[in-house]
This record gives structure tokens, sequence and C-alpha cells, in this order.
């Protein structure tokens, strides 16, 4: 009996590039011997409900878009509790997820990956009863990814988020939380966290640390405390931009776990997508939760 295939994929990601590709693509998989199950999104949430009500039968989910749309898969894998490999065929205008894997930009190429690589079990995270594949994060640039308008994100590609965040750079709030993990307690007024499972961030290599696994079962935790001038400030902007840290304004560490406590609701943004407001949070690792086909 032929393999069974489900792909899912976000029509309008990255300029709507999968168009002039859908044909080649589709041929690989038939080549590959699949019956292919399509279903293109129309609105935002429907591959988490596709996935998480698939038939159990099938062999193989492969989703394109952006990293949104593999959080919405990967979503409805984990509510469904039935874990497929998975492949990827990033579309999207950054791809965080697909760059630390190594998957190509290039749809074809990374087509022939979905059907023909091996499977790596990786972490992903979760925060509350939501799942994230590569980062949770609050403050400071995280929110450019969905306040920017998708028109602006495909002209612009990464400096659309730089270009948002320098517009709100005058009105940079500040949020007094309570981190607490292991058996460590820190409390200080935050501009930025970040708690990732990635290489990068944003399309910005090198903000997540050095010797980054993607599968050994803890975060990279980057809390950034605010500047107490304006000099101090713009001098943090510039060592983000410049991937250089100041560890006297920054904490960093490993974890598995870990509890965010404010005393206001806090807008939290997750693999690039509104993650909604929480005045406390629990964050857990579940390490190689899923299976994603990458290269030999």
């Amino acid at each position: 009996m032929r393999k069974k295939m489900l792909f899912v994929y976000n029509p309008k990601a990255g300029k709507g590039q999968i168009r002039s590709k859908l044909a080649d693509i589709l041929d690989i998989f038939a080549k590959a011997d699949y019956e292919i199950t399509i279903y293109p999104t129309q609105k935002s949430g429907e591959a988490t409900q596709i996935v998480e009500q698939r038939d159990e039968e099938y062999d193989l989910i492969v989703c394109s878009g952006g990293d949104g749309t593999l959080d919405e898969v990967v979503s409805g894998m984990m509510n469904s509790g039935i874990i497929t490999p998975l492949g990827y065929i990033p579309a999207g205008s950054t791809n965080d997820f697909a760059q630390s894997h190594g998957l190509p930009k290039n749809m074809i190429k990374a087509a022939h990956i979905a059907v023909e690589g091996r499977d790596f079990a990786c972490d992903v995270g979760r925060l509350n009863k939501d799942t994230f594949v590569y980062v949770a994060a609050f403050g400071l640039f995280t929110n450019v990814t969905y306040e920017t308008a998708q028109d602006m994100k495909n002209a612009l590609g990464h400096m659309a988020y730089i270009l948002q965040g320098v517009k709100s750079l005058s009105v940079i709030p500040s949020y007094s939380m309570k981190i607490t993990y292991d058996d460590q307690v820190i409390e200080d007024d935050f501009m930025i966290g970040m708690i990732t499972n990635s290489v990068s961030v944003g399309g910005f290599k090198g903000i997540t640390g050095k010797h980054v696994k993607l599968d050994d079962g803890v975060f990279e935790v980057t809390l950034i405390k605010r500047p107490k001038t304006i000099k101090a400030l713009n001098d943090l902007i510039l060592s983000l931009m410049n991937r250089e840290f100041d560890a006297d304004d920054m904490y960093f560490f490993r974890t598995d776990k870990l509890v965010c406590e404010a005393k206001v609701p806090v807008s939290w943004t997750v693999d690039g997508e509104n993650g909604g407001c929480h005045e406390r949070i629990e964050i857990q690792n579940l390490c190689k939760a899923i299976k994603i086909r990458v290269t030999e």
C-alpha cells in the first residue's frame, strides 16, 4: 500500500512563493510513493485544527509556510497526542526554525528532504497550555512579527523587524518580573526576555548564546534589564544589532523549566505570533517531543 501524507500549506506566506512551486513539490511527493491529502489554510489557527483532527493513518505530515504555520501544525500534533514525522518547507520571511535545522530556503530542495531525509527528534516548549516550537518572548522587538503588516514583511524581509523596532524606541516599556528556575530566583525590571530553542530569533543569529543544541532538553534564557540612562539604552540597542552583549545588563542561563510572574499582564509572543497577555506563565521543555525531517 502507498504511504499516506498530509500536506498543509499557507498560500500567502512569503509573497505566496509556493504557488509557482506547488506542482513540482507535489510531483516530488508522488514520486516518493505518497498518497497526498492537501489543505491550503485560509485563516489563522486552521492548521492546528486540521492536524489535530487528522486521520491516525498518516505516515508523514508536511507543512509549508512561515514559523507561525509550523507552530500551528506542531500544536495540532501535540494536542492530538499522535506524533508523526514532520517535513517542513519554509516559505516565510524569516524562518528561524528552518535556519536552526539547516533546512534550505529552496523549496524544491526542502521538499526532497521532507520525503528523503532522516528523522531528528527535537525539543519543543510548553507555555502554560500552549505549545511553541522555538521561542517565547516578551518586550522590545518581540511584538514586531505580528504587528508588522504581511506586505511589509514580504517587501523588506529581515529589515522589517529592525524598522518596526526603531519606530517604537521612544516608548520602550519595562516589566517588573520574578523569574524562578531550578533553585534560583531573579527579580528585576526587564525590557527583553527570550526563552529559546533556536540559533536565531527574528533572523538574527548569535543572540541565543553559543553551542545551542536543539535536543538537549533545556532552553537558552536571555533576560535584558532596563538600562538606567539614555546612553546605556542606545549602547544596548547597538550591541543587540551587533550581536554583542553587556553582561552587566543581562542574565543568561539554561534550564528545562521556569516560572515568570509579573504584577500586571505582560504581552508574550510565541514563534513570532501573538501569545496573549499573562501575569504568570510556566514554561517547560518537552525533550525530543517531535521528529523533524532533516538532511542526512
